[in-house]
């Protein structure tokens, strides 16, 4: 399998120097998988050099880096050889064209199959709209590099995942106040739908289990407590269920992540961002990956942003970053697998581990502990 792509970042964040932590502990107990890092190898050398850290760094294309990845840190430099010259901690629009390229790169070495999967360092968008980024993300961005110029790029849903815990927000960054307006009937199913496809597709399970939380307290309390989850989660919920799609909801978000509920589901998608990201950041800050579903290429990354404030101090922890590599790894052979079965009917493995299904439990009630 071809090794994994990842991308350079903000230069001036903690990306880069994650990336010569993660591959200082490429041999650990759970060794990771060969990648290459797509960026500046100059820059790359001065910042291990800074840091202290005893990486050699080579210079490598994509074919080679797996050879090289036991030996040194392969890097791919970018194709239009451009130089990075940034200061950790200070960000700076002078660095966006290669933070961009970096990607743009990365994503296309994998659809060219020279590479099995792209890990995205954290990005800063505000450095990248001050300097013309038309595309209102990274995930955004990563849509539209899937599709030839001027088709309609995939929908793309984040999916932040971990061993104990995954969760899916149906709305993302958007203002609260607007959340009621944009979480409609055919957002919440086809956001669903998108999840359902890509834990059988990529995660490998044939029978995923969804779980829908309530946008108001107690799932609404049938309407006394705001009418949206009896007008429109419950709705999408019945018309899921009716396709096919094991979901239960809207169930009431205070009571549906301890232990006990989180045996009884594989994913729980939640109306608004903070539903969905508080418990996992709770439960896994230290390891939760973030993965873009519904793109034509696996996609994962650090569920962590540039930290542009310890950038430079050698103190930033990689371990989202190294789980984001493993994961990577793991989805991109799956999918191999299923390319080498006809029909892509079978999958050889599951990689999801964490929540048991005892044979003959019922499904927890949140309601139960009301």
């Amino acid at each position: 399998m071809p090794p994994l792509a990842l991308t350079l970042g903000d230069p001036a964040g903690i990306g880069p120097e994650l990336a010569l932590s993660a591959w200082l502990g490429r041999a650990g107990s759970d060794p990771l998988p060969p990648f290459f890092l797509v960026a500046d190898p100059a820059f790359i050398e001065r910042l291990a050099h800074r840091l202290g850290r005893l990486v050699p760094v080579a210079e490598v294309d994509p074919e080679t880096a797996a050879e090289v990845f036991p030996r040194a840190l392969p890097v791919v430099p970018l194709p239009s050889g451009a130089l990075v010259t940034a200061e950790p901690g200070v960000p700076d629009t002078a660095n966006a064209g290669a933070t961009i390229e970096s990607i743009t790169a990365a994503v296309g070495f994998v659809k060219a199959g020279r590479a099995s999967a792209v890990v995205t360092n954290p990005i800063a968008k505000f450095v990248l709209t001050r300097s013309g980024f038309a595309h209102p993300g990274h995930t955004e961005f990563l849509a539209a590099l899937a599709v030839p110029p001027g088709l309609t790029p995939p929908r793309p849903v984040m999916m932040i995942w971990s061993e104990k815990l995954s969760v899916v927000p149906v709305t993302i960054h958007v203002p609260l106040k607007d959340v009621p307006q944009l979480l409609t009937q055919e957002l919440v199913e086809e956001t669903a739908t998108i999840v359902a496809r890509d834990l059988r597709e990529k995660f490998g399970l044939p029978e995923p289990r969804l779980v829908l939380a309530g946008l108001n307290p107690h799932a609404g309390e049938a309407g006394t407590i705001g009418r949206e989850d009896r007008d429109v989660l419950a709705p999408a919920v019945a018309r899921l269920r009716a396709a096919g799609i094991d979901i239960r909801g809207p169930l009431p978000a205070d009571t549906l992540f301890h232990a006990r509920a989180r045996a009884t589901y594989d994913v729980a998608l939640a109306p608004t961002h903070d539903q969905a990201l508080i418990p996992i950041k709770t439960i896994a800050f230290d390891d939760g990956v973030n993965v873009t579903l519904g793109l034509p290429f696996v996609r994962t990354s650090p569920d962590h942003g540039t930290a542009f404030d310890i950038a430079g101090q050698g103190t930033a922890r990689p371990d989202s970053l190294m789980a984001a590599l493993r994961l990577a790894a793991r989805l991109a052979a799956n999918a191999a697998d299923r390319a080498e079965t006809p029909g892509g009917e079978v999958v050889s493995f599951s990689i999801y581990a964490g929540r048991p299904r005892p044979a003959g439990a019922r499904h927890f009630d949140p309601e139960d502990e009301l």
